[in-house]
Parts: structure tokens; sequence; C-alpha cells
């Protein structure tokens, strides 16, 4: 499951990482001020728009078949009836997802006027928004495997330096 979220993230429109900040940071949303019926209309139209919450659709058959893998280490005997049991749950809580939008939404309706969620919308559903939602998760894919290769050669670089620095101090390695 780590590595869908992983291969998700890497996906994800630039809407959807900032949903996930504004996620996080719920906590502190509360603080802020209450969103008004028109923030949160316009704010749930940026998020259907930008695709904001398409980070979390696997979560639920996520966390059903990380419980179904529980059972099926006691008894893999079990699978057929956890394959339709959890078939079920999946269904009954899909009507769930929608929380994870609202929230969505109360937060970008938390952090932005009803004025600045109009004007990001209005971007969004630009020609060019709309080429920075197609093209923002390929260059949020392309940046993660430029950031993992260059952190990989600064790690050799810096064990190549630590392992210089101790030689130097006399340690034989």
């Amino acid at each position: 499951m780590i590595m869908n979220v992983m291969r998700a993230l890497r996906r994800a429109s630039g809407a959807a990482v900032f949903a996930v900040a504004l996620v996080a940071m719920s906590a502190a949303a509360q603080a802020q001020k209450k969103p008004s019926a028109a923030e949160m209309a316009t704010a749930k139209e940026l998020v259907k728009v930008t695709g904001a919450t398409a980070l979390f659709t696997p979560l639920i058959a996520g966390v059903v078949e990380q419980a179904k893998i529980v059972f099926l280490q006691q008894n893999p005997a079990l699978s057929n009836d956890l394959n339709e049991i959890a078939a079920q749950i999946r269904d009954e809580l899909a009507p769930r997802f929608a929380q994870l939008t609202d929230e969505v939404a109360r937060l970008y309706a938390s952090h932005f006027t009803e004025q600045d969620l109009k004007q990001i919308l209005a971007f969004y559903k630009s020609p060019v928004g709309q080429k920075m939602l197609k093209e923002q998760p390929q260059v949020v894919d392309s940046s993660m495997k430029f950031a993992q290769d260059w952190a990989n050669n600064l790690s050799d670089e810096v064990i190549t330096k630590m392992r210089d620095g101790l030689k130097k101090k006399g340690h034989d390695l």
C-alpha cells in the first residue's frame, strides 16, 4: 500500500499535492475562519476541476485490503469469503470518500477568500491551467526521479568524504 501511495504521489497533480499539504495542516486550519457557503461551493468546484482528491482514491480500497490480509494471514482458507466481504465493504464505504473531498474543500476555503478561490479556479479552467493539470504529474515524476538520483550521488559523495576524513584521522577502513 505504501508503494501505491508513493506512486500516486508521483503522479499527483500539483493541486493534489497541495491538497495533501492542506490536509496535513488541518489542525492549524481548525483555528482558521469558518468558510462561507459560497467559499465552500467554489472550493468544491476547485477540488473537482483540479482532481485534488485523486491522491486519496486508493485509500478505502487499501484499508480494506490491509484488513483482508490480516485475516488471510490467520487463515488462508478464508480467501473466497474475504474477497466477497471486502467487495461489499468497499461498496459500503465508497460514499464516505465525500468526507475527504469535503475536508479538502474546507481547507481550501479556510486558507483562501472566495475571490482567491475564483481566481485560482479561473486559472485551472484556462488553457494554461488545463495544461498545468495535464503536465504536472510528469513534471513531478521526473522531479522525484531526478531528486532520488541526485540524493544517491550526494550520499556517495558524503560517504567518500567521511571515509577520507576518517583515514586522515588514522582510522583504517
